[in-house]
């Protein structure tokens, strides 16, 4: 069922100031950053992927319906899904992702413009149809539309075609616009006035802070995989331990799990 109300504080929270949307991976890591008081939630096709032990885009578009179905209705905050190419390669099949994902309960979603089948980045115009037929798709329920200029994750660093790109996919009809990968804050406040429409940026390991970001324009600024990684990084870290010392570190800063008590007590009490 379309929330509108969780689509409307969701577009509310772009209109001024930098707000941060972390990205869970399941039901529990939800509830764990709801409790934290973040005001916004995103999907990660990484972590999601991750979960099932497989590498980034090698999810099903059912495999995700799913994963939002379940995502959604875990906490009260608006739910943005990482759709990546909103899995089909015809316009209508896009529209048909996002109108669905609408119905499942999110509040926003992705389109970006990488072809994992092809290896290479859309040509400009196919990218900007597909984020029209995604905002057409979007049109009923009003979801926030995120158009993503993949050019920066893929080596590409052409930044006067990713600023021709994001003004394309703004034409569009996209309502966000999201850059990942980019670090130098010049260039990212290149981004920023290059559009009227509120900015995501990617929060980098060693990158700008959000404050940072935040004095440059920057209206949201989301993690990607960078939870997931993290926490399957001290799940590994901690078992190598157990193998080669036969012990739980009792200084280990991951094993407080007081947060995450309160976290699930308080949707099962």
């Amino acid at each position: 069922m379309i929330d509108a109300i969780r689509i409307s504080r969701f577009r509310a929270l772009h209109r001024s100031g930098t707000f941060v949307m972390p990205n869970p991976y399941d039901v529990g890591s939800a509830r764990l950053l709801r409790e934290l008081g973040f005001p916004a939630l995103a999907t990660t096709s990484a972590g999601l992927a991750a979960t099932k032990g497989r590498l980034d885009m090698n999810i099903g578009r059912d495999e995700l319906f799913d994963h939002v179905a379940e995502l959604a209705p875990t906490t009260d905050l608006p739910l943005n899904v990482d759709s990546e190419r909103c899995f089909s390669e015809d316009t209508t099949g896009v529209a048909a992702t996002v109108a669905a994902l609408a119905e499942l309960g999110a509040a926003g979603c992705s389109i970006e413009d990488w072809n994992p089948h092809l290896g290479v980045i859309d040509p400009i115009d196919v990218a900007a149809n597909r984020v029209r037929a995604a905002a057409d798709g979007a049109a009923n329920s009003g979801l926030v539309l995120t158009a993503r200029c993949e050019n920066h994750l893929r080596g590409i660093t052409d930044l006067a075609d990713t600023v021709t790109r994001v003004q394309a996919y703004a034409a569009a009809g996209a309502d966000v616009i999201y850059a990942p990968g980019l670090v130098d804050l010049d260039q990212i406040e290149k981004i920023v006035k290059a559009t009227p429409l509120p900015v995501n940026v990617l929060l980098m390991p060693g990158g700008p802070s959000v404050s940072e970001l935040g004095s440059r324009g920057v209206r949201r600024v989301s993690v990607g995989s960078w939870l997931s990684r993290i926490a399957h990084g001290a799940m590994v870290n901690a078992a190598q331990q157990i193998s080669t010392d036969g012990v739980i570190s009792s200084d280990n800063p991951f094993l407080d799990m007081k947060l995450a008590a309160r976290a699930w007590a308080s949707v099962h009490p």
